[in-house]
């Protein structure tokens, strides 16, 4: 993947299958010279002893293949970018990823439309509640499925063409607004 959106989405659904109702997905643009995004959920968790060979692509928890890429991949990304790969995780609580890459490294990968992963973890997992915040130094933008929900009722089907499309608008003038960029 050459794009950090898709680790993102592709990290996100790990929490789904490890049994998450709620996901936390952060992205920082500077966090003391580091471009960070983190993932918190609320699934099964990690043993010590899965925590420690989690970084192993020859060790996953996946029934359906004997490799598990995700997890391993954004370790290496991340430290050939300057960065690290922090992950905590307590059995039957869940698990937080956190991934720090250099802000200004020549070879992190650029960020990718967060936009339509945010949009394709919502569609595939409506019932999923995720808060997802993106920020710089000055400027923060935070939104809530839990918030939608509220003011819509019943209406807030994340795979309605409508409020999907309504979601698209929403993060993408929030994002460029904390980006100091003008919409699309």
């Amino acid at each position: 993947m050459r794009e950090l959106s898709l680790h993102i989405l592709d990290l996100a659904q790990n929490s789904i299958g490890a049994g998450a109702h709620n996901v936390t997905i952060v992205i920082d643009e500077d966090e003391a010279g580091f471009f960070t995004f983190s993932i918190k959920d609320d699934g099964c968790g990690m043993s010590e002893d899965m925590i420690r060979q989690v970084r192993d692509p020859f060790v996953t928890t996946r029934k359906t293949r004997k490799v598990g890429m995700g997890i391993p991949f954004i370790d290496m990304v991340s430290q050939q970018c300057g960065g690290r790969l922090e992950i905590k995780s307590v059995e039957d609580e869940g698990t937080l990823l956190k991934a720090y890459f250099e802000k200004d490294n020549i070879d992190r990968p650029p960020l990718g439309d967060i936009v339509e992963s945010i949009k394709v973890l919502l569609a595939g997992a409506p019932w999923l509640d995720v808060i997802f915040t993106y920020k710089n130094k000055t400027k923060e933008f935070t939104f809530d499925t839990q918030e939608v929900r509220e003011v819509l009722g019943d209406a807030a089907d994340f795979t309605n063409p409508e409020v999907y499309s309504w979601v698209e608008g929403y993060l993408r003038q929030n994002i460029a607004l904390v980006q100091d960029k003008e919409e699309r």
